[in-house]
């Protein structure tokens, strides 16, 4: 049985007049099982793998290897499949014509899975939507699947206008999780980012072939691991009071303020979605009615709710005072996570101005970078930007554009970008 816990850091402190109220929820939990395994429904996996005439003769062998690596870390019992993408999806195992499309995963199905990936060719173009529709037809195939999770594979640039995928991602959302992966350099990471956003995933890139299997088969062992199929951040504020924005701060960035559904008229649910044994960081912030001094409210009761089933909670506080000393204190734990989600933004931006030939604009944001990843200790932002701009200074943030830079070592930024590190331990 999974355990949950919350914990809250904030400076409740609000200035005669404040009214907005700032909150970490560090939710922990332990005890998640394994996929399919806690008695609260089947797992599915589907793994879908690029098979476009772009991967080559390599890059194709590679991700074969890799479909297998994942293959044998999927739990037995767990129902699974495999898709075939290219110009449109096709299910390349089980080979069924109609009825369930995805079979329990055993020796003997892992053997016939492997044996049908083995004989995969590359051809065609490029139709990620097809992939995730199909994806969403195998797992309504099988009722008794609850813990829907796939990984995807691409190589390239989709082939299609930007609403037909965006239309694919919206029926997709809220229905099962995906993580993406890029192998090489002619895919775009927005695109891509835009799918594992919203499927509530993670996406990278992957440099070269011979890596995709260790990749594939962290992933799986990762979505393995989670004994919790779905769990919701449940959000109360009293009347009056209105939500700025509830954003996952770690271990990445992610803003949830969109997904809210409707729980009561002070009430709404935010996705978060299957949980291993793991801590999660959110930032959650409330605007109230400015109160007098001496007064408090709660602002905030914050949840980690599975179906009905409230796991824990956290409260977050105000209290209005006219010592200044309370009121400008910042929690260290809302400023880093401010300054990480800055960074994200900084970054996404700053490469963009680059692509866009605007030098001056994309030096000023990567430099601005490189200020709040020393400032929040994000060592591994701080390297992967140096592969893109030289640093004459730090503290301020005063940067070079490089005149040679690695696409890879762009892509490798880019995708890293809403990876956060958490407060130092002082």
């Amino acid at each position: 049985m999974a355990d949950f816990t919350a914990t809250v850091y904030q400076n409740e402190f609000l200035p005669d007049g404040g009214t907005d109220v700032h909150a970490i929820v560090t939710i922990d939990c332990s005890g998640a099982g394994t996929a399919g395994q806690t008695g609260s429904g089947a797992a599915g996996e589907i793994i879908i793998i690029d098979t476009s005439g772009s991967m080559g003769q390599s890059a194709m062998a590679a991700a074969k290897e890799a479909a297998q690596a994942a293959l044998a870390e999927i739990v037995d019992g767990t129902y699974f499949a495999v898709i075939s993408g290219n110009g449109a999806a096709f299910l390349a195992y089980p080979l069924v014509q109609s009825g369930p499309a995805m079979v329990p995963m055993d020796d003997g199905t892992r053997r016939e899975a492997a044996e049908a990936i083995s004989r995969l060719r590359s051809g065609g173009g490029t139709e990620i939507s097809t992939w995730l529709d199909m994806a969403g037809v195998l797992f309504t195939s099988v009722p008794e699947v609850v813990q829907r999770h796939a990984i995807l594979l691409t190589d390239g640039e989709n082939n299609e206008p930007g609403p037909v995928l965006d239309e694919a991602i919206a029926r997709a959302t809220g229905f099962y999780q995906c993580d993406c992966r890029g192998v090489g350099v002619d895919w775009k990471v927005e695109e891509i980012r835009r799918i594992a956003q919203a499927l509530l995933g993670t996406v990278d890139i992957i440099p070269s072939p011979e890596q995709m299997a260790a990749e594939f088969e962290a992933m799986m062992r990762q979505s393995m691991s989670r004994g919790v199929a779905s769990a919701n951040l449940r959000v109360w504020t009293p009347q009056g009071a209105q939500i700025l924005f509830v954003r996952q701060v770690s271990p990445t960035v992610e803003d949830l303020t969109n997904r809210r559904t409707v729980v009561n008229d002070l009430t709404g649910d935010y996705p978060t979605g299957a949980w291993s044994d793991e801590s999660r960081d959110y930032h959650v912030a409330v605007r109230l009615a400015a109160k007098a001094v001496g007064q408090e409210q709660l602002a905030a009761r914050v949840q980690l709710a599975i179906g009905d089933e409230v796991k824990t909670q956290g409260l977050v506080k105000a209290k209005w005072s006219d010592d200044s000393e309370q009121t400008t204190r910042i929690d260290p734990q809302v400023a880093h996570y401010t300054g990480q989600t800055e960074l994200a933004q900084a970054i996404q931006e700053g490469l963009a101005a680059k692509a866009a030939g605007n030098e001056e604009l994309a030096t000023t944001k990567l430099g601005r970078a490189v200020q709040l990843a020393k400032e929040t200790g994000n060592e591994e932002a701080t390297s992967k930007l140096r592969k893109v701009v030289d640093v004459e200074d730090e503290d301020a943030g005063t940067v070079r554009l490089k005149k040679t830079v690695e696409k890879a070592d762009e892509m490798a930024l880019d995708t890293a970008s809403t990876k956060t590190t958490r407060v130092r331990k002082q």
